[in-house]
Order: C-alpha cells, then structure tokens, then sequence
C-alpha cells in the first residue's frame, strides 16, 4: 500500500506543537531536572531481593549449602549499589520538590549518594526479619486454603504471596521515607495481581488473602494477626476531610483498623478510619460495613429471595 509522503512532511510542524505543549502544560514534565528512579532498575531490584527471600525458587536453582553463600552475596553486593543509586535519585527529587515551594533547587549541602547509602543498608538489615514473616504468610495460606497440596505450590504460584511480598518489601521502604519508590513497587506488584496494597497499609504476621483478585488495601490501614481476606475485598476511606480551601486533608486515618483472627469473605466492603472489625470476627461476603463492631461478631446479609423455575417446562402456542 503507497503511503502518502506529503502527510510525512507534517510531522517536524506536529512536533514543534507537542513541544510549544510542554511549556503550556508544564505540570506533567520532567525537564531539565535530575534523573528520577527508574521503574525499570526498582522491578529488577524487587526481582533480585525475591530471588534472596526465596532462594531456589526463582532464576537460579541447584542451590545448595555449598554455593549459596556466594549466589546470595553477589546478590546483596550488587542490590546495595542498585538501592543506593535509586534512593538517592529519589531523596534527591523530594528535596528539589520542597526547595522549589521556597527557594528553588536541591540543597547543596546534602550528599544525596551518602544519605541513600544509609538506607539502603537499614532496609538490607531487614531482610532476615522480612523472611521470618514472610514463612509466617506461607504457612497461613497453607493452614487457610485445603486446595493448596505443598508450601512449594503457594510460593510458585500464589498471587496474593507475591503481593504480600512486594507489600512488605515496600512498607519497610515507606517506614524509612524513601520518596516515590515503595509506590512504584505497589503499583508494579498491583498491574501483576490484581491486588492492590498500599505501602502505607500495616499487615501483621500471618496474613493470608485467597484469590486476591480486586482486592484494596488503603494507606492507613491497620491489620493485626491472623486475618484472611477474599477476593474483592476494599479496605477503604469512607470520605475524605477537606480543609477551609477545599482541599483534602492528608495524613489522617482514613482506613480501617482490623483486629486479630479477622475473617472478610469476597466483595466485603469496609470503610473509614473509625470503624473497627472487633478480633476473630467474621464479615460475610458482600456486606459493606461503615461502623465498628465487637470482637467474635458475625454480619452477614439477610438471605436474597430466589426464584426456582422447572426449566424443562416450556410455553406452548
């Protein structure tokens, strides 16, 4: 098919618009400032800190006791630098963001490579303890779901393991105010499972989401021990407080608080930052909640009427 080289011609004029564009619409660009992490480099991080939680599992098999030691420290040598590299980009953007509201620019006086090699070690210092409670989720989903035949099945294939794992990898980065990297991950970790996990939410041991399709789990969220959620399942805000401007208030509890032995069944809705599901209770499938309820309580919707019909039984003319 003869392509109409006139039309080509069109393209530098269309090009000079987009560009005039980036001066008018400036909210959306990222010019002439530092480089910001790359979501390239955090996925690799992510898969590389898996490949160290679940050694054997993931790229590198025929591990054993006699090589490990040197697979997983070329690992940690390598995530170190990588970590370093990305939170400092990201402290660096944070800083310019704040210094821009007053006085323009990053501050000249901050090491920025020194500040993310700080906490690049103190979230590295947190792995042994991450893979304590990550066992902990295993064992959960196991003891939780009769269909799973092995600990090796649930880590291969669950999505809400791999979830929770990203989510606890980037809460430990949201705890150490690492700018803009612990959602990168949460969104990477959202677009591969459907689950949504925000790296504000607090997630005690032990926590075991079946299926996990749909669900949402927002910022200031609480969840102790030894809750199951389902599919479909919103952790959520029940409204959004404005200020005298209009404007949304943030950093206020919007989220519920989940108590210990929890049990939500599929497409459960509960929402706002008072409301408190009391320990070891249960919310039936589909109710949605906006208030606090005692420990050891069952809320279930009433039973819908259903209608039976003999299909065999058709209309004659």
């Amino acid at each position: 098919m003869a392509t109409d080289l006139s039309r080509k011609e069109e393209l530098p004029e269309l090009t000079d618009r987009i560009i005039a564009s980036y001066y008018d619409v400036d909210l959306i660009n990222h010019l002439g400032h530092c480089p910001l992490p790359s979501t390239e480099a955090v996925i690799e991080i992510a898969e590389d800190l898996k490949e160290v939680i679940y050694p054997g599992y993931r790229r590198r098999q025929n591990l054993h006791h006699g090589n490990v030691t040197y697979h997983i420290g070329d690992l940690i040598d390598g995530l170190h630098d990588k970590l370093t590299e990305q939170f400092a980009r990201a402290l660096r953007h944070e800083d310019s963001i704040q210094r821009r509201r007053e006085c323009g620019g990053e501050d000249p006086n901050v090491d920025y490579e020194a500040a993310g090699q700080l906490k690049a070690i103190a979230f590295l210092e947190t792995l042994p303890q991450l893979r304590e409670s990550l066992a902990l989720d295993v064992e959960a989903a196991y003891d939780g779901d009769p269909a799973a035949k092995s600990f090796d099945e649930i880590i291969f294939c669950y999505p809400g393991l791999d979830a929770i794992t990203n989510h606890r990898l980037a809460h430990e980065l949201y705890r150490l105010d690492v700018p803009l990297i612990p959602r990168i991950l949460s969104e990477w970790s959202h677009s591969r499972t459907g689950i949504d996990l925000h790296p504000g939410a607090r997630i005690g041991p032990r926590f075991f989401i079946d299926h996990g399709t749909g669900v949402v789990i927002g910022e200031t969220c609480e969840i102790a021990g030894d809750v199951k959620i389902y599919q479909g399942v919103t952790l959520g805000a029940l409204s959004f407080a404005k200020d005298a401007e209009g404007k949304v208030v943030r950093n206020t509890k919007r989220h519920p608080t989940i108590e210990e032995g929890v049990v939500i069944y599929a497409n459960a809705t509960v929402l706002g930052g008072d409301t408190i599901v009391g320990a070891n209770s249960v919310i039936g499938a589909g109710v949605s909640l906006y208030e606090s309820i005692p420990a050891e309580t069952i809320v279930t919707l009433n039973k819908p009427d259903l209608r039976f019909r003999d299909a065999s039984m058709k209309k004659t003319s």
